[in-house]
Protein backbone atom coordinates (compact mmCIF):
# COMPACT_ATOMS: atom_id res chain seq x y z
CA UNK A 1 0.00 0.00 0.00
CA UNK A 2 1.49 3.26 -0.76
CA UNK A 3 2.02 6.57 1.58
CA UNK A 4 -0.86 8.62 1.01
CA UNK A 5 0.49 11.09 3.45
CA UNK A 6 0.78 14.34 2.55
CA UNK A 7 4.63 15.99 3.69
CA UNK A 8 4.37 19.79 4.42
CA UNK A 9 7.66 21.67 2.88
CA UNK A 10 9.71 23.24 5.95
CA UNK A 11 8.94 26.22 6.79
CA UNK A 12 11.71 29.19 6.83
CA UNK A 13 13.48 30.78 9.94
CA UNK A 14 12.19 33.57 9.01
CA UNK A 15 8.82 34.56 7.41
CA UNK A 16 7.88 37.06 4.33
CA UNK A 17 6.27 39.78 7.14
CA UNK A 18 9.30 39.59 9.47
CA UNK A 19 11.41 40.46 6.09
CA UNK A 20 9.06 43.31 4.74
CA UNK A 21 9.59 44.73 8.51
CA UNK A 22 13.39 44.72 8.30
CA UNK A 23 13.52 46.28 5.11
CA UNK A 24 10.80 49.10 6.00
CA UNK A 25 13.04 49.26 10.01
CA UNK A 26 15.97 50.06 7.45
CA UNK A 27 14.52 52.68 5.33
CA UNK A 28 13.05 54.27 8.03
CA UNK A 29 16.53 54.32 9.43
CA UNK A 30 17.55 55.68 6.71
CA UNK A 31 15.61 58.58 6.38
CA UNK A 32 15.44 59.59 10.05
CA UNK A 33 18.39 58.81 11.27
CA UNK A 34 19.51 57.68 14.26
CA UNK A 35 16.58 55.32 15.97
CA UNK A 36 16.79 56.83 19.10
CA UNK A 37 17.38 61.25 17.99
CA UNK A 38 14.07 59.81 15.37
CA UNK A 39 11.58 58.93 18.35
CA UNK A 40 12.92 61.89 20.18
CA UNK A 41 12.79 64.46 17.27
CA UNK A 42 8.68 62.67 16.35
CA UNK A 43 7.59 62.22 19.47
CA UNK A 44 5.72 59.01 17.73
CA UNK A 45 6.35 55.21 19.20
CA UNK A 46 9.17 53.85 17.69
CA UNK A 47 8.30 51.52 15.03
CA UNK A 48 12.17 50.59 14.53
CA UNK A 49 14.51 48.59 16.42
CA UNK A 50 18.33 48.70 16.80
CA UNK A 51 18.76 44.51 15.93
CA UNK A 52 16.73 41.34 15.60
CA UNK A 53 14.71 41.17 18.75
CA UNK A 54 11.31 43.29 18.96
CA UNK A 55 9.24 43.15 22.18
CA UNK A 56 5.88 42.36 21.95
CA UNK A 57 4.23 44.97 23.60
CA UNK A 58 0.83 45.20 25.79
CA UNK A 59 -0.88 49.06 26.39
CA UNK A 60 -3.80 48.90 28.93
CA UNK A 61 -5.59 51.49 30.55
CA UNK A 62 -8.58 52.12 33.19
CA UNK A 63 -9.44 54.84 36.00
CA UNK A 64 -5.98 54.78 38.08
CA UNK A 65 -3.31 53.84 35.58
CA UNK A 66 -1.79 53.33 31.86
CA UNK A 67 -0.16 50.14 32.17
CA UNK A 68 2.68 48.61 29.72
CA UNK A 69 3.50 45.13 29.57
CA UNK A 70 6.39 44.08 27.64
CA UNK A 71 7.27 40.04 27.05
CA UNK A 72 11.16 39.46 27.28
CA UNK A 73 11.71 35.79 27.37
CA UNK A 74 15.16 34.51 28.50
CA UNK A 75 15.88 38.22 29.63
CA UNK A 76 16.40 39.27 33.43
CA UNK A 77 16.12 42.40 34.90
CA UNK A 78 19.51 43.45 34.58
CA UNK A 79 19.62 43.14 30.75
CA UNK A 80 17.03 45.38 30.05
CA UNK A 81 17.29 49.75 30.72
CA UNK A 82 13.72 51.64 31.13
CA UNK A 83 13.75 55.63 31.33
CA UNK A 84 11.78 58.42 31.10
CA UNK A 85 12.59 61.60 29.66
CA UNK A 86 11.02 64.63 28.30
CA UNK A 87 7.42 62.73 27.83
CA UNK A 88 9.07 59.35 26.28
CA UNK A 89 8.91 55.99 27.98
CA UNK A 90 11.89 54.16 26.50
CA UNK A 91 12.61 50.41 26.71
CA UNK A 92 16.17 49.57 25.36
CA UNK A 93 17.95 46.02 26.25
CA UNK A 94 19.98 43.17 24.15
CA UNK A 95 19.01 39.53 24.19
CA UNK A 96 22.77 37.40 23.19
CA UNK A 97 23.44 34.03 21.94
CA UNK A 98 23.66 31.53 24.70
CA UNK A 99 24.60 28.23 23.99
CA UNK A 100 24.17 24.99 25.83
CA UNK A 101 27.98 23.70 23.85
CA UNK A 102 30.47 24.33 22.06
CA UNK A 103 30.85 21.75 20.18
CA UNK A 104 26.75 21.60 18.74
CA UNK A 105 26.41 23.14 15.56
CA UNK A 106 23.01 25.01 14.97
CA UNK A 107 20.84 23.04 12.53
CA UNK A 108 17.45 25.61 12.92
CA UNK A 109 17.58 28.85 15.21
CA UNK A 110 14.18 30.36 15.31
CA UNK A 111 14.90 32.49 18.30
CA UNK A 112 15.47 36.19 18.08
CA UNK A 113 19.06 38.01 19.16
CA UNK A 114 20.27 41.11 19.23
CA UNK A 115 19.53 44.51 20.84
CA UNK A 116 15.94 46.50 20.76
CA UNK A 117 15.38 49.96 21.20
CA UNK A 118 11.37 51.23 21.96
CA UNK A 119 9.74 54.67 22.69
CA UNK A 120 6.47 55.34 23.93
CA UNK A 121 4.92 58.65 24.44
CA UNK A 122 3.65 59.02 27.99
CA UNK A 123 0.56 61.27 28.28
CA UNK A 124 0.15 64.12 30.44
CA UNK A 125 -2.28 63.07 32.34
CA UNK A 126 0.27 60.26 34.00
CA UNK A 127 2.23 61.30 36.78
CA UNK A 128 5.91 60.59 35.95
CA UNK A 129 7.60 60.46 39.19
CA UNK A 130 5.25 57.51 40.07
CA UNK A 131 6.05 55.50 37.27
CA UNK A 132 6.60 51.65 38.74
CA UNK A 133 8.85 48.72 36.92
CA UNK A 134 8.44 45.19 37.88
CA UNK A 135 9.98 42.02 36.39
CA UNK A 136 8.57 38.57 36.62
CA UNK A 137 9.41 35.53 34.89
CA UNK A 138 10.55 36.90 31.42
CA UNK A 139 7.45 39.60 31.62
CA UNK A 140 7.89 43.55 32.22
CA UNK A 141 5.45 45.25 33.56
CA UNK A 142 5.58 49.04 34.23
CA UNK A 143 2.84 51.11 35.61
CA UNK A 144 2.09 54.56 34.63
CA UNK A 145 -0.56 56.04 37.48
CA UNK A 146 -2.46 59.22 36.65
CA UNK A 147 -2.66 62.48 38.23
CA UNK A 148 -5.84 63.27 40.55
CA UNK A 149 -8.61 64.66 39.13
CA UNK A 150 -6.95 64.58 35.48
CA UNK A 151 -10.31 64.11 33.36
CA UNK A 152 -10.09 61.82 30.33
CA UNK A 153 -13.08 61.50 28.49
CA UNK A 154 -12.00 64.91 26.80
CA UNK A 155 -14.44 67.69 25.13
CA UNK A 156 -16.37 67.92 22.12
CA UNK A 157 -15.35 71.67 20.65
CA UNK A 158 -17.43 74.08 19.05
CA UNK A 159 -16.43 75.76 15.56
CA UNK A 160 -17.28 78.75 14.59
CA UNK A 161 -17.74 79.39 10.98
Amino acid sequence: MADTKQHLPATRSSNVFDDFRKEMDKMMERFFGNVETAATRTGFPSLMTAGAVRPAIDITENDKAITLTAELPGMSEDEVDLTVADGMLTLKGEKTVSHESKNDDSIVVERNYGSFYRSFPVPDRVDQDAIDAKFEKGVLKVVMPKKPGQDTKGRKIKIDA
